[in-house]
């Protein structure tokens, strides 16, 4: 699976997308000491944060997208920082049902 397949689930809206890359997994996790420290390289991370310091993390762990969930979005501060770094999306689900899409692509 690809970020190209994720961003076609039709629950989700394109926040910001990056170049094509690969998705091997899917991570959920609001803590993000937790995120820095387990995040799987070429993940798609769910959360329901959306500020700054998210895009960091996914840069630090090397995530392939994060998709914000519950109807959450990402401030205007993100969306700058995550240009040139990583592929944003949203979803109006809960994070049990964002990452269970996701899943279903990955099997």
């Amino acid at each position: 699976m690809t970020v190209n397949d994720v961003v076609k689930i039709p629950e989700f809206e394109i926040v910001w997308q990056e170049e094509d890359r690969q998705v091997t997994s899917v991570f959920t996790c609001d803590l993000l000491s937790i995120c820095m420290a387990k995040a799987p390289e070429d993940s798609a991370w769910v959360t329901v944060m959306g500020n700054r310091n998210v895009i960091a993390v996914a840069s630090l762990a090397d995530v392939s997208c994060v998709i914000a969930a519950e109807g959450c979005s990402f401030d205007e501060e993100a969306v700058e920082a995550a240009k040139g770094k990583v592929t944003l999306l949203k979803s109006p689900l809960p994070v049990f049902e964002t990452a269970c899409l996701v899943h279903q692509g990955l099997v």
